[in-house]
């Protein structure tokens, strides 16, 4: 089959995006990806092409700090920025899907990606008289909002999801939890079918032993327990790596403590970065409702390398860790507890070295990359 994908990141750096398409063009499928500002010169892998949309996101980095009247106006005006930056990137992506079915057909298939390309994506496949599959990387109505509370906005996007996600030939999203909670919400939907954030069986040699220090790999942003992690970097032995994309505002803000603040790289550097910590941080609030529902890829891609975790006790996450015992666990704001939990995965390290290494044989791509060549299988 041929397949459109429509997200609204760049692709580049989006893991899931990637480890889907790859595996559908590894089973024969044609693949089209267009997505927001994808870097000049990227090569998505045979069998896919890529169409970029947009500009890129502001850089990262630590920028003038902005004053009291600055920050109250951003708070204001920051839904309405982001509400004009998506309508812009969904009108060109339509067009640009267009004139890409103009030189070559339509697709088979519309694969969305999250509520943000869900508009278009239904538009197309509707113009085209082809099935969309809905692919939901979150709970998008409980998921955190920055900037002013917006709650007639809030409503209207989860009427719109609900309607026009009815249609679909498939609903797919990231976990049990998220999955659950969709299913209760919309009885009228198709089957939700999970493919998890899981990760190939990576290079788990040389992991660290006792560890050697601590590495938090993800997105540096509010609510993702980051200043829990700085005030407890103050107490502990090991040294702590923050490292990731934020937005430049927030980075000015936040007081590391006695960790490290790097920037986002590779997750080739991010395995090794792991390995030869021996330790990784998985953490996020208890505050909106997709955290307590949502599975982190950090998770996953801590367990693929072999590397043990140290969790907030939170929701799905909490509950994953317990069942495969691949790490510890802290009540969500504690220090103390997250001193504690490290102190704790010092201590029985080789333990859960061994439990990591039961648990890569469950919690890999292969096993999902199986169930999503199911789905397509049954739609084809």
């Amino acid at each position: 089959m041929r397949i459109l994908m429509l997200v609204w990141t760049g692709v580049a750096t989006d893991a899931r995006v990637l480890r889907e398409a790859r595996t559908l063009a590894g089973a024969g499928h044609s693949i089209h990806v267009i997505g927001r500002a994808v870097p000049d010169g990227f090569e998505p892998g045979e069998g896919i092409t890529v169409g970029s949309v947009g500009r890129a996101p502001a850089a990262e980095g630590r920028g003038r700090r902005l004053n009291a009247p600055e920050r109250a106006a951003r708070w204001v005006l920051l839904p309405q920025h982001r509400q004009r930056r998506l309508r812009a990137w969904q009108e060109e992506a339509r067009e640009q899907a267009r004139a890409w079915a103009h030189e070559s057909g339509p697709p088979d298939v519309v694969h969305v990606h999250d509520y943000t390309a869900l508009e278009p994506g239904v538009a197309l496949a509707r113009e085209w008289s082809v099935p969309f599959v809905y692919d939901t990387h979150e709970y998008w109505v409980g998921r955190p909002v920055e900037g002013r509370p917006t709650p007639l906005a809030l409503r209207r996007e989860a009427r719109l999801e609900s309607e026009l996600v009815a249609g679909a030939a498939a609903v797919i999203t990231v976990g049990d939890g998220v999955a659950g909670a969709l299913r209760r919400d919309h009885p009228d939907w198709p089957e939700v079918t999970v493919v998890r954030n899981t990760f190939p069986r990576g290079d788990a040699s040389g992991v660290s032993s006792p560890p050697a220090g601590l590495v938090y790999a993800g997105r540096l942003a509010a609510d993702r327990e980051l200043e829990v992690v700085a005030a407890a970097s103050r107490r502990l032995d090991l040294p702590v790596t923050i490292m990731g994309p934020g937005d430049a505002e927030w980075i000015e803000r936040f007081d590391p403590g006695a960790a490290t603040v790097e920037p986002s790289a590779g997750h080739d550097v991010v395995e090794q970065r792991l390995r030869a910590a021996g330790a990784a941080l998985v953490t996020h609030s208890d505050r909106w409702e997709n955290h307590r529902l949502a599975m982190p890829n950090k998770l996953f891609h801590a367990v693929s390398v072999g590397v043990p975790v140290v969790a907030t006790d939170v929701g799905e996450l909490g509950a994953l860790v317990r069942e495969h015992g691949v790490g510890t666990l802290y009540p969500p704001g504690s220090a103390d507890g997250l001193v504690a939990a490290v102190t704790e995965l010092v201590r029985d390290h080789t333990a859960y070295l061994q439990a990591v290494e039961v648990a890569r044989g469950e919690l890999t791509w292969e096993r999902d990359a199986a169930t999503l060549l199911d789905l397509y299988r049954a739609i084809g």
